[in-house]
This record gives C-alpha cells, structure tokens and sequence, in this order.
C-alpha cells in the first residue's frame, strides 16, 4: 500500500455518485445556458447573414450570398459621408480629450493642492448626471458660443463629456509610475516637460490605450448630443445616418441596413484589436529593470 494510504490521517476522498437531483440540475443549468448563448447570438447572426444576403427579410434565414448590400451602402448619396463625420468627430474628440486627461491626469497626481480630492470627486459626479438632463442647458451654452451644428462644436462636447472618467484612469496611471524616475531625468539635466516626455509618457501606454478605447467607443456609439447640436444632414454622423434610415421610410431595406450595421462596428473593432496588447501590457517593469 502507498504511504498516503497508510497514513491514517490523510482521509481517501472519493468521488459521490450522482443522485437524480443533481442530473436535473446540471441539465437545467446547461439549458438555461444555452438558450442566454442564443439569445445573445441570433442578433449577430441575423446582422451577418442579412448583411451578404440580397433578399433580407427581419427573420434569420440562410442567405442568398451576395455583397450587393454593401455595394449600395458605399454608393448611396450621402451615406460615405455618415462615415467620414463619424470618424472625424470621434477621432478629434478622442486625441482632444487624451491630450486633455493626460495634462489633468499628472497634475492630479504629482500635485498637492487644496481640494484636490473635492475636485476629483465633484468631476466624477457628472458622470453620475443622465445627459438627457442636461442636453438642454448645455445646447444653450453652444447656442451663446455660436459652435452648435458644426463638427468641431460636437468634438469639443463629447471630447468634454468623457474627461472626467479619462482624468481618474490617468491619474491612476501617473499614479503607479514612482517619482524617482522623474527625479532621476531632472538630476541629468531634464526639465519637468522634457521628463514627463521622455519618462512618464512612454509608461503610460496601458492606461492611454484604454481611455483611447473608452472615449472613442462613447463618442462613436452617442446618438444624443449630435441629434440636439446638428441640424444639417450633411454633418450627421453615421449613428443617426442608421436611425434615420430604419425610421423614415414605409418600407425597411433591411439588408441594407444589416450591411450599415457591420460598417458601423468595424471602426471600434479594429480599435480594440489594436489597442487590445497594449492594454495588457506595462512598460514599468523594464523600466524599473533599466
């Protein structure tokens, strides 16, 4: 006999049988499991097979393959400009509100002033406030600065909007880089500027990257803010281009529509994928190791 067996203090574990009870459980838990996998596939599946089949309906069908529904995406009057302003207004908003809450970010960090943690938490508390309460005293404002129904007005607001939240993971950020780097660059001759660029700024990718991903996914996915502060249609981005397009005719293209759904994901897909090995990824251990 083993040594483990002889011990008399090391019990023998052995598997319980199954009772009837336990098997209806477990085929209930692996029921209900797969019908949430369901309905949170049949979506995307009923999106990516409408989007390649030429006689969409609002069911799930097995298509008819064709890419006659992007074709017409593409080449309908107006609708490459839907994308163009969709990424121009979530682009700028992003590097305006990155160049924002890196500059807020460190000085949250690195200094100590009087009610700095009122500041911190009376910022974070606009987050708490719904936007439709405040759509119309800020459409008020734009009004009186004359920068409503223009795309560097909506950038501005949205860029804005999302600072609050980029500020806190950047002062996190800042936050675990130790002083004694900075310390280290000013002895060699760096100017505070000169060490944030050479020191903080290549550390802080992780925390770059996902404020990158958060404020370009809230920019692009707002329906609300451009809906108030544009009224041409030349300048609507690709969200109300969608909305507009499954409400303002009798008859729904849904294949075209299915086609515009898929446009409309690709840019913050392609955006995490990028962004997504940063994410993980800290550079503070090979510094420290230098």
């Amino acid at each position: 006999m083993s040594a483990v067996s002889e011990n008399p203090l090391v019990p023998m574990q052995r598997r319980r049988p199954l009772q009837p009870v336990d098997v209806v459980q477990r085929t209930i838990g692996y029921v209900l499991l797969v019908l949430l996998v369901l309905f949170c596939l049949v979506p995307f599946a009923w999106v990516l097979l409408s989007a390649v089949d030429q006689n969409a309906g609002a069911t799930v069908q097995w298509p008819t393959w064709s890419f006659d529904n992007f074709t017409r995406f593409f080449a309908a009057p107006g609708t490459p400009m839907l994308v163009i302003n969709s990424l121009v207004v979530a682009i700028g908003s992003t590097v305006l509100n990155l160049a924002l809450g890196v500059a807020g970010g460190y000085a949250l960090s690195r200094f100590d002033f009087r009610g700095r943690r009122f500041f911190m938490f009376s910022i974070l508390l606009i987050r708490v406030v719904p936007a439709p309460a405040t759509i119309v005293a800020l459409y008020l404002i734009m009004v009186n600065l004359q920068l409503t129904n223009t795309l560097h007005g909506l950038i501005l607001v949205q860029a804005v909007g999302g600072l609050p939240v980029t500020l806190w993971l950047m002062k996190g950020t800042v936050d675990a880089i130790p002083l004694e780097l900075e310390e280290a660059a000013w002895v060699d001759g760096s100017t505070r500027l000169q060490a944030i660029r050479r020191v903080v700024l290549p550390l802080i990718g992780p925390g770059l990257g996902a404020a990158a991903m958060l404020q370009f996914m809230g920019s692009w996915g707002d329906f609300l803010t451009p809906l108030v502060m544009l009224q041409s249609q030349e300048l609507y981005p690709l969200a109300i281009g969608l909305f507009r397009a499954f409400s303002e005719r009798d008859h729904v293209d849904w294949g075209l529509l299915a086609a515009s759904a898929i446009v409309y994901v690709l840019p913050p897909a392609i955006l995490y994928i990028f962004v997504r090995k940063h994410l993980l990824r800290s550079s503070l251990g090979g510094a420290l190791k230098g």
